[in-house]
């Protein structure tokens, strides 16, 4: 059995000494697919094999969208309190000042106006790194804000969605939300100033039940997860058998609740062009 005996150890590494690969030069995506993280960035945070566009949160979104990403960020210091006294395994202003401290966010929406192809534009979007996303009065109020924003000033408004849903810690707080950005949206209504509504994968729960089905115009990127409940809610509520993939955006476009699906690199000229043929303007390239 001297085969499996290595007589010669040759060079030996102590185990404190070894190299570990650095973590993050490489992205592998649901497939299997293998990519360099630079060249993912470089293609809009999407796998170049199968097309699948990676969770990106609102520091990418207003790069891609905004002209030289430069903007002007709104409400930058709100923050949420606890009014509830929540507490659980863990108290609710522990766990908020964990999230601050790992994403370097106050909370899970940032709301922005800048230039998009030389035109305004008021940008709110989720971060699903903040508590899963979670709609909160924070985000509530600030998305409220920026419509007021956009009212003020007379600029086309967009919301990036991104959402696990409300946010269960402030319980009632977190539901009525819902209502005070959908009025917010009514007005922008009334005054004919176009909303777009960009539902980014996972969009569900109360973000779905209020902003984010309220567009003008509702789209969506490829292969997003779009609904209110999970799958098993939503079978055991209809006591139904579900079809294959009907939470995803190209179910959901075949359907109606959508208007287009659009690939993250064409995603800036395509919301200008809808802006530009609502508004009237000349179309730009």
């Amino acid at each position: 059995m001297a085969w499996f005996k290595r007589k010669d150890k040759g060079i030996q590494t102590p185990t404190e000494e070894k190299k570990d690969t650095p973590k993050g030069l490489w992205y592998k995506s649901p497939t299997g697919k293998i990519v360099d993280t630079e060249e993912l960035e470089k293609n809009f945070y999407i796998s170049p094999e199968d097309g699948y566009h990676v969770r990106i949160g609102s520091k990418e979104y207003f790069e891609i969208l905004f002209d030289d990403n430069k903007f002007k960020e709104l409400d930058k210091d709100l923050s949420s309190k606890d009014p509830l006294k929540f507490e659980d395994k863990k108290k609710y202003t522990d766990r908020l000042k964990d999230a601050q401290d790992k994403t370097g966010l106050k909370d899970a929406v940032r709301t922005a106006v800048g230039k998009s192809k030389g035109e305004d534009l008021v940008i709110a979007c989720m971060d699903f790194s903040f508590i899963g996303g979670s709609m909160g009065s924070v985000v509530g109020e600030k998305i409220a804000r920026a419509a007021d924003y956009s009212l003020k000033n007379n600029i086309p408004f967009m919301i990036i969605s991104k959402s696990g849903g409300a946010r269960m810690m402030e319980a009632a707080l977190s539901l009525m939300q819902l209502a005070k950005t959908s009025v917010k949206l009514a007005q922008l209504a009334d005054a004919s100033i176009p909303y777009i509504s960009l539902c980014t994968d996972p969009t569900t729960g109360g973000t779905t039940a209020s902003f984010a089905m309220l567009g003008d115009i509702n789209i969506s990127e490829p292969g997003a997860l779009i609904g209110f409940a999970g799958p098993r809610v939503v079978r055991d509520t209809t006591g139904k058998e579900l079809p294959e993939g009907f939470q995803t955006s190209e179910f959901l476009q075949e359907h109606g609740f959508l208007d287009f699906i659009t690939p993250r690199q064409e995603l800036k000229n395509k919301i200008n062009l809808y802006l530009d043929l609502i508004l009237n303007r000349p179309v730009r390239a």
